[in-house]
């Protein structure tokens, strides 16, 4: 089994010892029981990973590790982003679990036209710090060392934007004339997927995607929930691009 992976945020990475204290530590004290001896790897979460043993645990929420190596992987190509529509309930933070599992590099939130959920105020604030907190968790979880960035939620104008800077954009749409497993893709730079809301993107959306340079792609023939269909798109380019190889 791998080497759990925590998180040390405000540098420090290093070889040599390398405190790990605050909530982190009291996980890998009291929640995972790490002792001495055992294998356990440090992340900032922006790609650079220090990896070493337990050298000392204290109390039940601070520990010791003795760093013996650290490397940073290189930014990943094509970068993938993930525009996704809030979904109802808690299956936005199943969208963000499983697409960062999978791979994505990005996600971001968009307050599509026929999202029956609104992020306003206080209650979007809160929403957008529990797609960060599961993207954290979920990339620890997964071993990454480079986990997504999750945006500020975005309006349709500024999605727009977001497509017109890409090297390969895509709606995700059962009615695409195209399958996206089919796709010319770019080697490098960006790639931004759009995943709709249950009710489907608007027309007027898809004009402006469109004129943004954005297709509408089908997956396959079956429809997928919008909470689902990221991770399904973003695992077939992973797959196609060459990073699953």
């Amino acid at each position: 089994m791998t080497a759990p992976v925590f998180l040390v945020q405000g540098g420090g990475l290093r070889v040599g010892t390398v405190p790990l204290d605050g909530p982190e530590g009291r996980h890998a004290v009291s929640v995972r029981r790490l002792r001495v001896g055992e294998e356990i790897v440090l992340t900032d979460g922006a790609g650079t990973g220090a990896y070493g043993t337990v050298a000392a645990v204290e109390g039940k929420d601070r520990l010791d590790v003795a760093v013996t190596e650290v490397r940073t992987e290189p930014e990943p190509a094509p970068r993938i982003t993930v525009v996704q529509a809030l979904p109802k309930g808690d299956r936005g933070e199943l969208a963000v679990e499983t697409m960062t599992e999978t791979g994505a590099d990005a996600i971001v939130p968009w307050q599509a036209a026929r999202c029956i959920t609104q992020w306003k105020g206080e209650r979007g604030a809160k929403a957008l710090a529990k797609w960060r907190a599961t993207a954290r968790e979920a990339g620890k979880q997964s071993r990454r060392l480079r986990f997504p960035e999750v945006t500020d939620a975005l309006s349709a104008r500024q999605v727009a934007a977001l497509l017109a800077d890409a090297d390969f954009a895509a709606v995700l749409h059962e009615e695409g004339g195209e399958p996206l497993a089919t796709a010319p893709l770019p080697a490098q730079g960006r790639i931004v997927l759009v995943v709709g809301p249950e009710g489907g993107v608007s027309p007027q959306e898809l004009t402006a995607f469109a004129e943004a340079g954005a297709r509408p792609y089908r997956l396959g023939r079956s429809v997928l929930r919008t909470s689902t269909a990221g991770t399904a798109a973003t695992a077939l380019l992973l797959g196609r691009t060459g990073r699953w190889s």
